[in-house]
């Protein structure tokens, strides 16, 4: 070929390059367009309620659906002890308040649902309030084609350091327990015995006989299980070794004198927190035991209001706050709270048991993502029939718990297979917690 040649070959190609880059310019900015103007707000159509119990906790789940096709959310409004309740509440309160209202104002929806009841702070409608709230941010984050710790900001921490449950009738029973979380790689262990003859948070004792009393309720004695809870971290504290945190649950079982007591003689165990010290009645009381003690207290468990657990945050009472986002109201008022706690340096350690859904464990794998001011996160294992029905749960491993990064929580539902396996009624509390007593019969907080 001659050199003329060559060079308009030369100058032919780049002139083609040069028009194909053009047109993808074009596109690009086309698309950039496009994506500012933005689609059409997608409308609710639909609010409805999934129900199941797979592994003995009724769990509740509240789908949003909207006007686009495909497009649809979860959210946990788990409340176990009162289950029958948030579904009416989902559907002939808050499902006539949301038809045809945008599904992309968060803010503004979760403000409409908290004030239309007028009383507010109720655990119902708390709940029912929190399974829409979630489901409008997994509609978000499959909207905006992001998981939702991404549209909080993106990660702060690369898995979520976990807790799990270690009880026992005996002593060496709840330590072989830790040991095989331990053995699993979990750092921290929650430690719970039982004491004989009685009936115990975590643990109930069957060995021995009864203690006596008045009643033939169930029964507890204060002085007895403070001391026991004592041996097990001595024991626990030869058995572990210095180096694994050990977290207990007093369960607001105990005088707030009694509390303070306790605290103070956790101390040489070096605990990771001591966990609901008081109850929710009693939180003045935080002020004594923090006076007194140096031993890490958590708090919120049992907290309906997003504004309970403010003074214990402003005034440094406590170390970590634990509540229970649905109980709360959902994600929406919960990092709120969260934002305010790193403000104060104090940390978060959510309310993970048996009774929150897989949806409900995700949201806080999202949040707990994506705060700096992040603690622990309770865990609570998930059996086969479980991730069956809730595709996408969060993974354990390692004592970390995963999050997926599909868009919005992540989580998928079989609900024709969650519909097999309904609600337990035949319980005849149908659900709810009984009574505990003392010795003398008098009824004491659980």
């Amino acid at each position: 070929m001659r050199r003329r040649e060559i060079l308009g070959a030369a100058v032919a190609g780049g002139a083609a390059a040069a028009t194909l880059l053009a047109a993808r310019e074009a596109e690009a900015q086309e698309k950039t367009a496009r994506a500012m103007r933005g689609v059409p707000s997608p409308k609710i159509t639909d609010v409805s309620v999934i129900e199941c119990a797979p592994q003995g906790s009724r769990l509740t789940v509240v789908k949003v659906t909207t006007d686009q096709a495909g497009l649809f959310g979860y959210g946990c409004a788990t409340f176990t002890q009162r289950a029958d309740l948030i579904k009416p509440a989902v559907e002939k309160y808050l499902r006539p308040l949301l038809i045809g209202k945008p599904a992309d104002r968060i803010e503004d929806t979760w403000q409409m649902c908290y004030d239309s009841s007028y009383w507010k702070n109720g655990p119902v409608e708390n709940n029912a309030i929190s399974g829409v709230d979630q489901a409008l941010w997994d509609i978000k984050g499959k909207m905006a084609g992001m998981p939702v710790y991404q549209l909080l900001g993106g990660k702060a921490r690369e898995a979520i350091d976990t807790y799990g449950h270690a009880s026992g009738n005996e002593i060496a029973e709840c330590i072989d327990s830790a040991k095989k979380y331990i053995a699993q790689g979990f750092r921290h262990v929650r430690i719970q015995v039982g004491t004989p003859g009685m009936d115990g948070y975590g643990a109930r004792n069957k060995n021995g006989p009864r203690i006596p009393s008045l009643h033939t309720a169930p029964v507890f004695e204060r002085e007895a299980a403070m001391k026991r809870a004592l041996a097990l971290f001595e024991a626990a504290r030869k058995e572990l070794g210095p180096d694994i945190e050990l977290i207990h649950d007093a369960h607001e079982r105990y005088t707030p004198t009694q509390a303070v007591q306790f605290a103070k003689l956790c101390e040489p165990y070096r605990l990771f927190f001591l966990e609901d010290a008081l109850s929710p009645e009693d939180i003045q009381w935080f002020r004594n035991i923090r006076a007194q003690t140096t031993t890490p207290l958590a708090m919120g468990e049992l907290f309906n209001s997003p504004h309970e657990i403010i003074p214990l945050i402003q005034d440094r009472l406590i170390d970590y706050m634990r509540m229970h986002i649905s109980q709360m109201g959902g994600l929406t008022p919960v990092r709120k709270i969260a934002a305010m706690g790193e403000l104060y340096n104090v940390r978060t350690a959510w309310h993970g048991p048996g009774d929150v859904s897989p949806i409900g464990h995700m949201a806080m794998t999202h949040l707990d993502l994506s705060i700096t001011n992040f603690g622990i996160q309770e865990y609570s294992e998930m059996n086969d029939l479980t991730l069956e029905i809730f595709r996408g749960a969060p993974v354990m491993k390692g004592g970390y718990l995963y999050a997926n990064d599909a868009p919005g929580w992540g989580i998928e539902i079989d609900e024709a297979l969650a519909a097999k396996h309904p609600f337990n009624r035949d319980n005849v509390l149908n659900g709810g917690w009984g009574e505990v007593r003392l010795p003398d019969g008098q009824i004491i907080k659980q």
